[in-house]
Order: structure tokens, then C-alpha cells, then sequence
């Protein structure tokens, strides 16, 4: 579904992401875990379009370069931010609508789409007239993923889903997540908690300095030894 190849990201004579491979089947979830400064936004970024890129860049076979945001949002990619940049003044159902607009929905495709997203974040429907930035930090993440939901993605890209949450609510986002896969969406999961990212994932990448340092399933991962000193506090299954 994904493919990308020996791709290159560059901020000025920075060079953030450096001939990085990874690919993506359908009906997966990948993982990206890394330290902070890998080029692990910066390389969802770049499968977006936010950020010009050097090197193989395909969804679905198609070549995705010189197309922009709002091209790929309508073959089906969407991108969940790390600071997820809702419109804090604005109500639930005003953001939801707004992740409606790339597909052009209306009357009642809109209502169907939007009942579809409260269907499955029960919080937001409750919450329709409420402001964006009187939810919670748990609420706020279900908003952003509703309204990239809206536009009915078929892979899915998430940068750090379980920033600044609590462990139990960490568990949902996660478990919505793998229900996703389960209806046929795509992840790309871009995780700084490590153990929960390969816990909820078929396929991983290390990325460290901005190249991939290992690669594998993500039960694999999970108990290679530099993983698990480095990234889950020297975890064993004994533990």
C-alpha cells in the first residue's frame, strides 16, 4: 500500500531523514519508534506532503510526488498531527465537519459520516456543541482522530497518539486503533512509547538519526536485546 524508498528529508543543510526504506501492506499496522530527533514526524511529514522529499514515494502504486495535501487526502491518506491542531474555538461537530470538507460531504452524507464517527467516540457525540479546547486531553485525541476519520482514510498516519495521556486512555486510543485495522484501515503508527506501539503493531522500524537501524515483525523487536535495552528499559519476558 505504502512504499517508500531510500527517501531524503532535508531542513536547509540539515539532513533530517536519510535513506530511509520502509513499506506498508494493506491492512497492516507499522510501527516507527525512535528517540526524539530520529525523523519521525519528519518522515510522516514527507509521506504527506508537508515537506518536499528526494527518493521513492508511492500509495496504492501511484507516485506521490507532485501531488499536493489535499490530493492525497482524496486517495485516501490522512495524517492525525502530533499537537493534533484542532480548532480550539470551534465546537465538536465544527472540527468534524471541517474533516468532511476534502471529500466534499454534505447533508445527509455528512450526518451519516459524522454519526459513523460518533458511533465509535461516544465522548464526541455527547460533546457536539462543546468547544475544542474545553475537552480533555483524552477527548481532544478522539476529536482528532474522528476528524481524520471523516475523510473515510484508508491509511491512516499517527505521529505520537499517546503524548500526554494517561495509561488507561492510552490503552483505548490504542485498541480503537487496532479496530481500525480490523475494518480494513492502514496504520502508520509513529509512537514514542515504545512497548505500546509494538504491542499494537504486525511490523516495526527503528529509526535513530534519521535511517532505519532495525526492522522487523514487531513481536520480533519486542525481545531483540538493543531494543529492549534502549527502548523498553531492559525488559525481558521474565520481567
Amino acid at each position: 500500500m505504502l512504499e517508500v524508498q531510500d527517501l531524503h528529508v532535508s531542513y536547509g543543510q540539515v539532513d533530517a531523514v536519510r535513506g530511509v526504506t520502509l513499506t506498508l501492506e494493506p491492512g497492516q499496522i507499522v510501527s516507527v519508534i525512535g528517540p526524539n530527533g530520529a525523523g519521525k514526524t519528519t518522515l510522516l511529514a514527507a509521506a504527506m506532503g508537508l515537506l518536499p522529499s528526494k527518493g521513492g514515494l508511492r500509495f496504492e502504486g501511484q507516485d506521490l510526488h507532485g501531488l499536493d495535501v489535499e490530493a492525497r487526502v482524496e486517495r485516501g491518506l490522512c495524517l492525525v498531527p502530533e499537537k493534533r491542531e484542532l480548532f480550539g474555538e470551534l465546537t465538536v461537530q465544527d472540527n468534524l465537519m471541517l474533516g468532511g470538507f476534502p471529500r466534499k460531504l454534505r447533508g445527509a452524507a455528512l450526518k451519516r459520516q459524522m454519526d459513523f464517527v460518533c458511533d465509535r467516540f461516544p465522548r464526541l457525540g455527547e460533546r457536539r456543541s462543546q468547544r475544542a479546547d474545553t475537552l480533555s486531553g483524552g477527548e481532544r485525541q478522539m476529536l482528532a482522530l474522528g476528524r481524520a476519520l471523516m475523510s473515510s482514510p484508508r491509511l491512516l498516519m499517527l505521529d505520537e497518539p499517546s503524548l500526554g495521556l494517561a495509561p488507561l486512555i492510552v490503552q483505548e486510543i490504542l485498541a480503537f486503533v487496532r479496530g481500525l485495522r480490523d475494518e480494513g484501515v492502514s496504520i502508520l503508527l509513529v509512537e514514542q512509547n515504545a512497548r505500546a506501539a509494538l504491542d499494537s503493531s504486525d511490523h516495526g522500524y527503528v529509526l535513530e538519526t534519521g535511517e532505519i537501524a532495525l526492522s522487523g515483525a514487531s513481536a520480533e523487536l519486542a525481545v531483540d536485546p538493543r531494543v529492549q535495552a534502549t527502548y523498553l528499559g531492559g525488559a525481558t519476558d521474565e520481567d
